[in-house]
């Protein structure tokens, strides 16, 4: 399997991270609204979306800035 080029890590942490994040609360919250059953699946898919649309754009630009805040409190290697 070919493999991406390191410069795209940059861009594809977050877009997975945020994926999967997006995933598992959109649907905790979902769940929590709708309840279990055959009705779930769309809302739940819905909400995904929308919420990785937002939860990526925010986690790529913000990202810098956390790590920033992050070694205020943290010592370096």
């Amino acid at each position: 399997m070919r493999k991406l080029p390191a410069r795209y890590a940059t861009v594809l942490t977050p877009f997975i991270l945020t994926g999967v994040m997006t995933c598992v609360v959109s649907g905790i919250s979902t769940l929590a609204s709708l309840g279990f059953g055959a009705h779930l699946v769309l809302p739940w898919m819905r909400a995904w979306a929308l919420s990785w649309l937002v939860a990526f754009p925010l986690m790529y630009f913000m990202l810098p800035v956390v790590r920033r805040v992050v070694s205020l409190f943290v010592h370096e290697r």
